[in-house]
């Protein structure tokens, strides 16, 4: 399950630098809270979508810089929902994400969450589309409760755009 996901964990580390195999993403469209970003390796072309908090808390913590993103799948039909945190994620504490009344549990690995059941990824990103919030909860490998919110305003626009991302 973890190795189809460091295509989109990459796509993160990318967005911070470049290196001499791989061209920095390259932001492709903002649609409301999210951007729509591509970037090419190996010749190959990866796009994905991203947005960062409107809020987080605790206040009194350092959170480091949190993304939520959703990647294209390799067959360019599927998506597949990442949280990519600035901090290292307690080993074995599940992250949950809520939009409306639908949870789901995500699996962590050092500082990325990712949907437990893949067969839910579909459900997740409908409910995005259809949501206005996603609420996203954590635990820090200090053991602290944290919580997020998304803005989901412009996620349809976004994902139609890296649909056909070349």
């Amino acid at each position: 399950m973890f190795a189809r996901r460091l295509p989109t964990a990459f796509a993160l580390v990318l967005f911070g630098f470049s290196t001499a195999y791989a061209e920095p993403p390259a932001r492709i469209g903002q649609f409301d809270a999210w951007g729509a970003y591509s970037y090419r390796s190996g010749g190959e072309v990866s796009c994905y979508v991203l947005s960062t908090p409107t809020s987080q808390a605790p206040s009194a913590v350092d959170h480091g810089n949190n993304y939520f993103i959703v990647a294209r799948g390799p067959d360019g039909k599927a998506y597949m929902p990442e949280a990519a945190m600035g901090y290292d994620l307690k080993q074995g504490a599940p992250m949950q994400a809520t939009i409306g009344d639908a949870t789901f549990t995500m699996f962590t690995k050092d500082r990325h969450g990712w949907v437990e059941d893949q067969s839910k990824e579909p459900t997740m990103v409908d409910a995005m589309k259809s949501g206005s919030e996603l609420s996203l909860q954590a635990t820090s490998q200090r053991g602290t409760a944290t919580s997020y919110s998304y803005s989901l305003s412009g996620i349809t626009a976004a994902l139609k755009r890296i649909k056909v991302c070349e």
